[in-house]
């Protein structure tokens, strides 16, 4: 009797002692997936707190979308992660934001090359007043390429990755202005793809967008997953679940929940998460 009590004792013990190995492995495997580590981030407008202590890591090669009612902190989020948050003057951080192991708040680190690396397409449209040519050519320019023939292979390039080449070909030299907003966005994109980035952030990309447009862009979300890893801010929830593969659940500036996309609308663990995606409030 003793035998059999202490044998049963002994299974319980290493079922016990056998979770936590299994739980450190998963967390090892996500983070070798991961292309940007958040870690206690806080973030201020001057004695006003926007951020706090926000966690995350986002995956690599995948679309993360970020959820939350407006002034949540969604776009400032965003914008930290390629620093263009420190163009405000009255902006302080702290915590740690890590693009591939590195430390961007590092002293040592070139927020030019963070920006070539992470690119940033806005909420409306905004191409140059200059040939939908010269908008793609920008940035490869600005980094010192001044060969036609290596300029044109690129802007094709970027402008194929964009799923606008067919539609603009015939119409490089147009002033990109003349075009139809969506078709704007996708240049935009194009634009930023030309400085070969690794991560692509979008603010609200569609929202200035009529459905058909909307619906070429989300489609080209899903393409561009294949090469680069993408953080799109919607206030559309429905977008957020067409398109993502996970999705953050930001409120007054904390993170209340991340999780698989799926997950996160079917069976949200935090009951504000519920009451936002089920239209209670937002």
């Amino acid at each position: 009797m003793n035998k059999v009590m202490e044998e049963k004792t002994n299974k319980k013990v290493n079922q016990r002692t056998a979770k936590p190995e299994v739980k450190k492995e998963r967390i090892k495997k996500e983070k070798t997936n991961s292309i940007i580590e958040v870690n206690d981030l806080n973030l201020w407008y001057g004695s006003d707190q926007a951020l706090y202590e926000v966690s995350m890591e986002v995956p690599e090669k995948q679309v993360t979308a970020i959820i939350g009612p407006s002034g949540c902190g969604k776009s400032t989020f965003l914008k930290t992660l390629n620093r263009m948050v420190e163009m405000v003057p009255i902006v302080k951080t702290s915590g740690s934001i890590k693009y591939r192991d590195q430390e961007i708040f590092s002293s040592k680190y070139k927020e030019e090359y963070l920006r070539t690396k992470v690119g940033m397409v806005f909420q409306k449209p905004n191409p140059f007043p200059k040939s939908v040519y010269d908008n793609v050519a920008y940035g490869p320019r600005i980094h010192g390429i001044k060969k036609k023939e290596v300029l044109d292979q690129i802007v094709e390039k970027s402008l194929k990755g964009a799923a606008i080449w067919d539609e603009l070909k015939d119409r490089l030299n147009e002033n990109a202005y003349g075009l139809s907003g969506g078709q704007q966005q996708r240049v935009c994109i194009a634009r930023a793809l030309a400085v070969e980035p690794d991560v692509i952030l979008m603010d609200e990309p569609t929202s200035a967008l009529d459905p058909i447009s909307t619906a070429k862009v989300e489609e080209l979300v899903q393409e561009l997953k294949e090469k680069y890893s993408i953080i799109i801010v919607t206030h559309n929830m429905q977008q957020a679940a067409r398109i993502s593969d996970k999705t953050a659940f930001f409120l007054n500036g904390e993170l209340i929940e991340f999780a698989d996309t799926d997950n996160l609308f079917q069976n949200p663990h935090d009951k504000r998460t519920e009451d936002y995606i089920t239209g209670r409030f937002g």
